[in-house]
């Protein structure tokens, strides 16, 4: 089975991908990636979420929100970044601007006059240290190999850095069995205490919100759609019943199910 995921190879994504098959190959965007899974072209894509540090992955939010997928596991893994160039000599930092926003203290406080480039991936960045001595990347220290030197470790600004990851594929595969679900709500409404409504759906029947997000709809300025994880399989009464009140705060728009999953974590 071929995992589409964030490339080119020795991203984090890459990392996290392999837990699901060995067979992985490689977009430059997480909308493609989505856009490949949504068009039948693989089985399973895997996508950044969240990061601990820098919050939501806006890209992954709004491409999933459009389209027709499944989420079907959840991938929690460790983030560890490394400076990494051909010597101590250089003054470009190029980076996932995620990671670059990761490191910010310590590039501030270690390298105040370097020029941060953001580029599509770490591992992205990774190549145009091996290409360019007066670049530097942030990547696993493992992304080094044998022609970039390992500058720094553990240069994240927190110890607790991890990022979670969604497993997604076609709509076909949506479940409804797993400990969590998410779904994406459009009320096509404005009004006060619409967002209290939509919470007490939840709360009314003792349901965990582990993370809720407004976007904007794209429709108007103003406008919102939300991204709700729960703790609670779809296949649940409980969801089933918050999930018929949330649908009727959203008769004048849409609510969409991606699906329950379970979470796995995945050490390197």
């Amino acid at each position: 089975m071929q995992v589409v995921t964030l490339g080119p190879e020795g991203t984090y994504s890459h990392r996290a991908a392999r837990a699901v098959d060995d067979d992985v190959v490689f977009r430059e965007s997480v909308s493609a990636i989505v856009a490949a899974v949504d068009a039948g072209e693989y089985e399973r894509g895997v996508v950044p979420i969240e990061n601990s540090i820098e919050g939501s992955v806006t890209e992954t939010l709004d491409a999933i929100a459009d389209a027709d997928i499944a989420v079907t596991q959840e991938i929690v893994t460790p983030i560890r970044h490394a400076l990494l160039a051909q010597s101590p000599n250089f003054d470009t930092v190029a980076s996932h601007s995620q990671a670059l926003a990761q490191c910010r203290s310590f590039l501030e406080r270690e390298y105040p006059d370097v020029d941060l480039e953001p580029v599509t991936s770490t591992a992205r960045g990774v190549e145009y240290a091996r290409e360019d001595p007066a670049v530097a990347g942030i990547g696993h220290p493992d992304n080094a190999g044998d022609d970039l030197s390992v500058i720094a470790e553990d240069i994240q600004d927190r110890s607790s850095n991890a990022t979670r990851f969604f497993v997604i594929s076609p709509a076909s595969e949506r479940a409804d069995g797993g400990g969590k679900s998410t779904i994406v709500v459009y009320p096509n409404a404005n009004y006060p205490g619409l967002l209290l409504e939509l919470l007490e759906a939840f709360a009314d029947r003792d349901i965990n919100l582990s993370r809720i997000e407004s976007r904007p709809s794209g429709n108007r300025l103003g406008d919102y759609l939300f991204h709700i994880d729960f703790e609670a399989g779809l296949y649940e009464d409980r969801a089933q019943a918050a999930l018929e009140d949330v649908e009727a705060i959203a008769e004048n728009g849409w609510v969409k199910r991606l699906g329950s999953y379970d979470k796995r974590h995945v050490l390197y």
